[in-house]
């Protein structure tokens, strides 16, 4: 989970009756580079995405059309998710707030940062997302091993082009790339930042 920006609200008009318009669905899926703002994971690749109250609408009525309540995510984390919130300690919305403030990520895994209340409601399944499903820890996993196989292969290579191949690597930390957050503590503790 990154911080992601919040665009402006392409169609406000078309909001106040279709929280689900797909000129203001498409502005939230690119704002996450059409991954799931919670889980990372590449939407569009086997779903067509979701458009997610960030606050629930059937516990804030006065939400549902709210552009600033809305997000874009898979149908898992929606389906887990559902109707959860907890006024006094909610699940972290990284449109607003920087989630590697609560988070960090342990491998494939991610766990609360500094004991954070709101990091641990994040990343459990009774009352968050459930981060750590053994679904996405596999695809985590897999996308770590792969970048670690290119950084162990390039021990092999001479000098120039070893650091060729490192600085290309860093892209792979991108806020647009699956799984940033795992791959950019990846990249950082192999001394590739």
């Amino acid at each position: 989970m990154i911080k992601i920006t919040r665009p402006v609200c392409p169609n406000p008009e078309a909001l106040k009756k279709n929280y689900k318009h797909p000129e203001n669905k498409e502005a939230l899926r690119q704002s996450s580079s059409d991954k799931c703002m919670y889980c990372e994971c590449k939407v569009s690749h086997s779903y067509h995405g979701d458009i997610e109250h960030i606050k629930p609408k059937s516990k804030f009525t006065d939400l549902e059309f709210d552009w600033n309540n809305l997000g874009y995510v898979c149908a898992v984390c929606n389906g887990i998710k559902g109707n959860k919130y907890n006024d006094k300690s909610p699940i972290l919305n990284p449109y607003d707030e920087d989630p590697e403030i609560h988070i960090v990520a342990l491998g494939a895994v991610v766990a609360c940062r500094n004991d954070s209340e709101r990091g641990q409601i994040t990343i459990e399944k009774e009352n968050g997302v459930h981060l750590n499903r053994p679904a996405l820890i596999e695809r985590r996993q897999d996308r770590l091993n792969l970048i670690k196989r290119i950084i162990d292969v390039c021990s092999g290579l001479e000098a120039n082009a070893k650091e060729a191949v490192l600085e290309n690597l860093k892209v792979e930390a991108d806020a647009d790339k699956e799984y940033s957050l795992c791959v950019k503590e990846l990249l950082k503790l192999e001394g590739v930042n």
